[in-house]
């Protein structure tokens, strides 16, 4: 059939069925994982706040493969505030890295960046006190980026691929759209939705709870242009 002087509405319109038909055998839920605030170490840091070779010990794992929490915890000292005993998460890292939400920056005078993990400089320091003293962190400071975790075989199930930005859906009681996600594919890591007790507070979402990937919309949105088209449905 052939659609002649089509409308950018029309167009969408077709484009989104068309999709949706071709998702809708496959599951676009995800997981949600809420993320305290907590604590990686580097082995510099280890080694100034435990003791030199001490070794944390795994308390319970995370849902991502080889993560675990840490039955120690340290107080992070700010400006304004003490956070106590926040958790430390394990294995050690390359660098320090303490993942905060805005209200807990705020309770401790802090003002950090919105960042991926990992990504530490230019962002401020805290003091860090432990068992053997405290210890001065001149940077690493963070509020996690939302993100989404997915293996290899995960993100082409979802026509996803590692660094791709999606939106996600919320149902329940204050329901709405979670903007900016961002997808890290690997296979080290499974499916979960990452989000901090801030964003998980405001759409009253509880661990494991389903949400859904509206990332082909936006797709639909992207390709569909401004101008009346003409386009040909083969049967």
């Amino acid at each position: 059939m052939i659609y002649r002087d089509i409308t950018r509405e029309q167009l969408v319109s077709l484009v989104t069925q068309a999709v949706k038909a071709q998702l809708r055998p496959q599951s676009r839920q995800v997981p949600v994982g809420v993320s305290m605030r907590h604590i990686h170490l580097s082995r510099r840091e280890v080694d100034a706040l435990f003791g030199r070779t001490y070794q944390l010990t795994p308390l319970q794992p995370l849902n991502q493969p080889g993560q675990f929490a840490c039955q120690e915890c340290l107080d992070v000292i700010g400006p304004k505030g003490v956070l106590h005993r926040v958790r430390i998460l394990g294995p050690e890292r390359p660098e320090a890295q303490v993942e905060l939400a805005q209200t807990d920056c705020r309770t401790i005078g802090v003002q950090a960046p919105v960042r991926p993990s990992g990504r530490v400089e230019g962002t401020p320091g805290v003091l860090l006190q432990g068992p053997r003293g405290v210890l001065s962190l001149s940077q690493g400071v963070i509020i996690a980026d939302r993100h989404l975790h997915m293996s290899t075989a995960q993100a082409q199930a979802f026509g996803l691929s590692d660094g791709d930005v999606v939106r996600v859906e919320v149902g329940g009681g204050k329901p709405g759209v979670l903007d900016g996600v961002l997808v890290r594919a690997g296979g080290k890591y499974e499916l979960d939705l990452h989000l901090d007790t801030d964003d998980a507070n405001a759409f009253q979402l509880k661990q494991g709870q389903l949400v859904t990937v509206l990332d082909f919309e936006k797709i639909v949105a992207e390709i569909a242009p401004e101008t009346s088209i003409q386009i040909s449905e083969v049967e």
